[in-house]
């Protein structure tokens, strides 16, 4: 049996609007027969990977996931710069020769063709609707589907670039060959990567997130605002300069995690070191690190309340279940860290251990401390 490290967390954000649906609304669901607030797992997940703690943990182990590849691969045979640096925006020289426009397009076309299916760029509907060539240009080099690419992948297709450059040739199938099964990307390692046309490159998740859901029935409210214009001095009209609207909620989330140590292991090629840098920094942003929504209004940073950690060979369980009957009273995080003991306690009188050992942290008692809570998921292993 694998050993699982399990992470049970109590977050409270103030009104925000940390995770929109396609109306802009908060999102929710419908848990005990109430109204609950939710994150969604995949929200919760790129808030971790752009997070500064993953940037400075796994510098040059982190991978990009997008449809543009084939785009910035043409920028990079057009301007002969590094694809790194157009990948990362910067402004530097050129390190090798420029590719005209004609070929750069046709090759980077053929790379990015190795990773998914090429878009069709839309055509005029009408005579009226203009195309933007630039625009059908973009769309022609992008893939229909998000691409996960790796470190060593982005590599090789910066190795092909330069051997283009300098022979001045069309890339043969050989060249072609750019993904790669060795496992640079920590990213890639925990979430996983799915390539339906090339299965053998594929990626299982190391860690699963659960949606984050509030412990108590909410009701999303309307902010009604308005905003005043500088320079209207109320000399004919002392109205508003704009008013708006915008849907927000607080609550208390139950966040969970679970991470199979011996497959994130497998999926770093064994790496051990790279392997617990890659549990302590994961954990590390899920308890100070949450969704950016609307952050600029709401400046919603929030840091875990409370950590309940387990390490253990047993079958994995979450304990959302302590949160069935929506936590009621004037202390929902007190009354939620009960329930979660509670849950847990029972859990073993009727299962058995289902852990092999477990820390908490407490903020709000000042009870244990996130180092602990590191040095325990990172600690000797079975």
């Amino acid at each position: 049996m694998s050993e699982f490290i399990q992470l049970h967390m109590l977050v409270s954000y103030p009104p925000s609007n940390l995770n929109r649906d396609d109306l802009g609304k908060p999102k929710t669901a419908r848990m005990g027969g109430a109204q609950r607030l939710r994150v969604s797992s995949q929200s919760l997940k790129r808030a971790w990977r752009e997070s500064e703690i993953f940037q400075e943990a796994f510098d040059g182990h982190l991978g990009i996931r997008t449809k543009e590849m084939g785009w910035q691969v043409y920028r990079a045979l057009k301007s002969g710069q590094g694809l790194a640096d157009v990948l990362a925006e910067n402004e530097s020289a050129p390190v090798r020769p420029a590719i005209e426009e004609k070929k750069a397009v046709a090759w980077a076309q053929q790379i990015a063709g190795r990773f998914g299916k090429l878009k069709k760029p839309k055509d005029s509907k009408d005579d009226d609707e203009k195309v933007d060539p630039e625009k059908q240009k973009k769309e022609s080099l992008c893939v229909e589907q998000m691409v996960h690419f790796s470190p060593a992948e982005i590599a090789a297709i910066d190795d092909l670039l330069g051997r283009l450059a300098e022979g001045g040739k069309k890339p043969e199938e050989k060249d072609l060959e750019l993904l790669r099964a060795e496992r640079t990307g920590v990213d890639i390692a925990m979430f996983g990567r799915m390539l339906a046309a090339s299965p053998a490159f594929n990626c299982d998740a190391a860690v699963q997130v659960a949606h984050a859901i509030t412990v108590h029935k909410v009701a999303v409210e309307d902010d009604y605002f308005t905003a005043v214009d500088d320079l209207n001095h109320r000399d004919e009209d002392s109205g508003a300069g704009h008013v708006g609207q915008a849907e927000f909620a607080a609550g208390l989330f139950y966040a969970y995690l679970c991470v199979n140590r011996d497959l994130l292991a497998e999926n770093l090629d064994g790496d051990e070191e790279l392997t617990d840098r890659g549990v302590e920094a994961l954990v590390e942003a899920a308890a100070k690190v949450g969704p950016k929504g609307k952050q600029n209004s709401f400046a919603s940073r929030a840091y875990a309340s409370y950590i309940l950690a387990e390490r253990g060979s047993e079958q994995p369980r979450s304990l959302s279940v302590a949160f069935l009957k929506p936590v009621e009273g004037d202390d929902y995080l007190t009354a939620a860290v009960d329930e979660l003991r509670t849950t847990r306690q029972n859990m073993e009188k009727v299962y058995g251990a289902c852990a092999d050992g477990c820390v908490e942290m407490n903020a709000a008692t000042g009870e244990g401390s996130l180092d602990e809570v590191l040095a325990f998921v990172t600690g000797d292993h079975a």
